[in-house]
């Protein structure tokens, strides 16, 4: 199908392209483009007026620093994974980032754009909900700061107020020794994924070296595991993050994941894949995501 008539604006400040929104409540926000585009070639989406953010300074940024990782909205999956500093600072966003999509929509799919469109089969809101990030906002009423918890409502559904653009993730730093997983099943490499995993945990020594040599064995601590795929939203496992906390980092600790995700997991079922399916689908991937992250630990990962 062709695209329904829509007026194109192309802003070169932030400040104008939050005016152009605020004067047009059916204007719509072009980042990357990959997902809009698509939606209004098949009439999904009819907004009267596309603002372009490509000439907005800033949004295109990566920085590293003590405080965290600040990644702005316009940076395309493809920088992201031609950043080794990246890579060595948050390794669960770069183990997500060659299965989202294909190659040729990385090149100008963006950060923003996803979070944004918040699809509930997307790899990045589930990263994000797992590594406790921020997404920074600005609009008419200012820049705003929302917990990742708090920015996913429901199926391409956000905490987005009306003029709002998304300006950046923030992830916050984490220790060299923290772990990570991350799986998804698709039919085909870069569809939508019909379920996935990611996790970040740590494994650690118990401080009384006295105690007795089995409770001496290294244990998981701090697990925090969101599933994608299976809901209208990311997912927090709360039930599987609670049965490994303070279990000793082996092959018992993935049974016990495994089987807290089935006892406590009710994924949504759709004519891609039934419920049963998505549940015993998920478990497995749990189950692979953390026997990753045990397995191999970050200076062996990173070499």
């Amino acid at each position: 199908m062709k695209l329904p008539p829509v007026a194109y604006r192309c802003p070169e400040s932030l400040d104008e392209a939050i005016a152009l929104l605020a004067a047009d409540d059916e204007a719509q926000i072009l980042s990357g483009g990959q997902s809009l585009m698509p939606m209004l070639a098949f009439r999904l989406a009819a907004p009267s007026v596309l603002v372009d953010l490509r000439r907005v300074p800033g949004l295109d940024r990566i920085a590293i620093d003590a405080e965290g990782t600040h990644v702005g909205s316009r940076v395309t999956w493809r920088a992201l994974e031609r950043s080794h500093a990246l890579a060595a600072a948050q390794p669960l966003l770069a183990a997500a980032l060659p299965h989202i999509a294909h190659y040729q929509i990385r090149n100008r799919g963006t950060v923003g754009g996803s979070l944004a469109h918040a699809d509930p089969a997307a790899e990045l809101p589930a990263v994000a909900l797992t590594l406790d990030a921020t997404i920074e906002v600005a609009g008419p009423a200012g820049p705003r700061r929302i917990g990742a918890q708090d920015f996913f409502l429901g199926a391409m559904t956000t905490a987005l107020e009306p003029g709002e653009i998304v300006t950046a993730l923030h992830l916050p730093p984490a220790p060299a020794t923290r772990r990570h997983g991350f799986e998804e099943f698709a039919r085909r490499r870069g569809d939508f994924a019909l379920a996935g995993i990611a996790l970040s945990l740590d494994v650690t020594l118990p401080l009384d070296v006295t105690m007795a040599r089995d409770r001496a064995a290294p244990r998981i601590e701090g697990a925090r595991i969101a599933a994608f795929g299976i809901a209208d939203v990311p997912l927090r496992l709360d039930a599987v993050e609670a049965a490994l906390e303070g279990a000793v980092a082996d092959a018992s600790a993935v049974a016990a994941a495994e089987a807290a995700c089935v006892a406590s997991v009710t994924p949504d079922g759709d004519p891609s894949a039934d419920a049963a399916y998505r549940r015993a689908l998920l478990a497995t991937l749990l189950g692979r995501a953390l026997a990753c992250a045990l397995e191999n630990p970050p200076a062996e990962r990173a070499a």
